[in-house]
Formats: structure tokens, sequence, C-alpha cells
């Protein structure tokens, strides 16, 4: 069985715990840095699309913080969504005409837009809405620990990032429980930090996304969107930025039954906000935590990669710790990101607080309210 420290993460916001009505004030830090992040002004039309089962308080929060903004909110309650495509059947109807009608979308949903046609990336980059994810991070936790992280720390964090991993041949994951493969012919995205029209961004900010054209190698999974933390090692052999091999027992059968015409490597990301939690984070909490690093493979499409729309059957694959390599330079180690020490993210950082509290990595040291980004 698995030792993974992490197993015990929720399945869907309904294994979440809900917490106390007054917790609502220490959600607001992190709830002001989303609104500010959005760019959020008076009199912009709110749409909040929230599943059924997101804790209250946390709908509270963000309307309340909204309305404070003199936002015109609405809060649309939907069914949850079904992750890659399962439920293709499911009507968006109601979802996609809200959404079209509104300035700022901010999504709590589990799965959401990148797993629905209706509300891909491409659907909302033909919209005028700012869209704003909080994929699995509708919750206390994600607003509490990654949310307080000011948002001039993140992005010298990447700017820092792209500077060197964009300009890299090729960048190599390893792990110690088997990882190594080795991406190449990548594209970054740039991030320019204020949101326009038709951006959909995540929030908590997070990481670094890029899009290989050629990933080879061995990627030993430590949790999937389908599988879970595996029983034994899933092991899955790349090349030629397909897959070519699944291994693993019961977790390698489910992931074959995901896309029975097989998988290609559609993107990677690696963490960068040192207040992302680990334990008892969900997945997609996790891999915005800095130095940890997931992959996105998604179903070919008549056996061919299709980048144009979604796969339907997009599967995140998640490493905690890793040691990343860009052209032979340590950029992560063990799971520590290098970067956190240098003076250029130290400055920026002490423009909010001691930069040994804003920049530390133990998210169980929640940062301070004080330190997170309120003038």
């Amino acid at each position: 069985m698995s030792t993974n420290p992490y197993a015990g993460s929720p399945f869907s916001y309904v294994a979440e715990p809900a917490v106390a009505p007054y917790s609502i004030v220490e959600l607001m830090p992190g709830v002001r840095n989303l609104c500010e992040y959005v760019r959020l002004a008076p009199g912009e039309r709110v749409l909040l699309m929230v599943e059924h089962t997101v804790d209250p308080v946390v709908v509270q929060a963000i309307a309340a913080a909204a309305a404070l903004r003199d936002a015109d909110v609405r809060i649309l309650s939907v069914p949850p969504f079904s992750p890659g495509g399962w439920d293709r059947e499911a009507s968006y109807a109601i979802e996609t005409a809200a959404f079209h009608e509104a300035d700022v979308v901010i999504s709590g949903t589990w799965w959401g837009e990148v797993h629905t046609a209706p509300l891909f990336f491409d659907q909302i980059k033909s919209r005028s809405s700012r869209f704003l994810s909080l994929h699995m991070t509708a919750t206390a936790g994600a607003l509490l620990t990654g949310g307080r992280l000011p948002a001039e720390v993140f992005y010298a964090l990447l700017e820092r990032t792209l500077r060197q991993l964009s300009a890299a041949r090729e960048i190599r994951v390893t792990s110690a429980r088997g990882t190594d493969v080795t991406f190449s012919g990548f594209t970054f995205d740039p991030d320019p930090g204020a949101m326009r029209p038709g951006d959909w961004r995540p929030f908590p900010y997070g990481g670094a996304n890029f899009w290989p054209s050629d990933t080879e190698g061995v990627l030993v999974v430590e949790d999937s969107t389908v599988t879970g933390v595996p029983e034994e090692p899933l092991r899955i052999t790349l090349e030629g930025n397909l897959v070519r091999k699944i291994e693993g027992g019961a977790a390698a059968a489910q992931l074959r039954r995901y896309a029975p015409g097989g998988f290609y490597m559609r993107h990677g990301l690696i963490g960068l906000n040192p207040k992302v939690r680990l334990a008892g984070g969900t997945q997609f909490e996790r891999e915005k935590h800095a130095g940890a690093f997931y992959c996105g493979l998604d179903g070919l499409t008549g056996g061919e990669p299709v980048t144009t729309g979604p796969g339907f059957a997009h599967c995140d694959c998640q490493v905690d710790r890793p040691t990343v390599i860009a052209d032979g330079e340590v950029f992560i180690e063990h799971g520590r990101l290098l970067i956190l020490d240098e003076p250029e993210i130290r400055e920026v950082a002490a423009n909010f607080g001691p930069p040994e509290v804003i920049l530390d990595d133990n998210p169980v040291m929640i940062l301070p309210r004080r330190y997170s980004g309120a003038r």
C-alpha cells in the first residue's frame, strides 16, 4: 500500500470539512488578494459559479468582498462537474448563458472548465469576461494559506523562473520514487499579470505553465485526478511526447480505461507559491506549492494530439518533491525551490514583511495577515 503522506487529500468539495461561520474573518486577506488579482472594479457584473457542495462560508466571503467593491454580484449554484468528459451529455446551457453576461466570473468548481467543451479555454478567450478559477481551491484552507501570498511576490518568482527556464533547451524532472522524464521544445505561458478580457487564471496563483513538443522518459505518478494515490507504483513511459506504456496494477488499468485511445503529454507546471499547502491540500492546490511539479496527460483524438479543444480525458499527475534541472543547472532540489533564497526575490518580499517569513515554504506556518499584501 502507499505510504504517501498526502494520500488523504479529498476527492471533491463534499469531502472537504466545513468551517465555522466566524472563520470568514480569517479568509478575508486571501479574498482581498483574489479581488485585486482579478482587478474587480465598481459596477462590474460578477458571476460566482460555485458547485452545490462548496462551503457557504467561502461563497459568502468572496461575495461580500465583491459587494464591498460595489460590484453587481450574482451567485449561481451548480451541480458538480464531471472530469474529462465523463458525463458528456450534461447540459451547461444555464452556466454558459450566465457566463456570457458577466464581466468577471469566479468559478468554484472541482473539475470545471478545463474538462468541459462549453467552458473550455477557447470559449473563455472568445468572450470579454475575466475568468478566475478556483479549481479544487474554493476552500477555506486554500484562501487561508496560498491566497495570502502577495501577488507581487508571486510575479517576482514567476518572472525569475521564466527568465531561466524559457531559454532552456531541456528540463529534466526526477524524484525519489523513480520519475526521470525530460521535456524539450516547450513554450511557457508568459502570464503578464493584470487580467484582461478573455483571460483565464487560477487562484491561488501558483506556477509556471508550459507546453512541450517532446517528452521522453518515465513518470512515476504519486497522485492523479483519475487514480488518486496509487496502491503500487504507477509508471508511465513516454516517447515522442506520447504515452507508450502504463504499468502499475489497478491504477494502471483505471488510467487505460479513462482514455482507451491513448494519451499524450499536454502540459507541465512548476509550483512557485511557498504558502500553498502540501499536506491536507487537494491535488490542484498542492501542484502550486513552491518546489512541486505536475503534468497533464490528455486523451488522443482519433489517435492524434489535438490541442485546440479539450481532450475529454485529461489526467493531471502530481510529483510532490521533485528535483528539476534545466540545462544541467538545478532549479528545484528535492522539493526546495532554490530561487526563494535569491536576493532579488527577498528584496520584493521585504516590501511586505520579513523575507524569511514571506518566503518560508512551510505553509503550516500561516502568513500573518499584516504581511499578506495590505497597504
